[in-house]
């Protein structure tokens, strides 16, 4: 039910938002570990924003997925430099992140 939310949510957001390159969720969800109280961690990256890395969520419309969501959003650089680091919340994210939009698939 959630992952067939988040892929309606991510298409929909795709064609609303210029710039989504991908849109996945980690965490719980992704390793089929959730239970009750468990919220949707979600991964978006854009092209590119202005907006601060705290602030950029807050323009997300999530309210229409049906569990509490937690959004990270980062630019295509961003998300790349983060790869390279290879920090232990990197090599999580390249491992366990189901993908529910890519660009170019839509």
């Amino acid at each position: 039910m959630v992952d067939e939310a988040v892929r309606a949510w991510a298409a929909v957001v795709a064609k609303q938002r210029a710039g989504v390159v991908g849109i996945g969720y980690f965490g719980s969800y992704a390793r089929g570990d959730w239970g009750v109280g468990s919220d949707l961690d979600l991964v978006a990256i854009v092209e590119h924003t202005e907006e601060p890395f705290e602030r950029r969520s807050l323009k997300w419309d999530i309210d229409r997925l049906p569990v509490p969501v937690q959004l990270i959003v980062y630019t295509s650089r961003e998300w790349e430099l983060l790869k390279q680091e290879g920090t232990r919340f990197a090599r999580m994210l390249e491992r366990e992140t189901v993908w529910v939009h890519e660009k170019g698939e839509e």
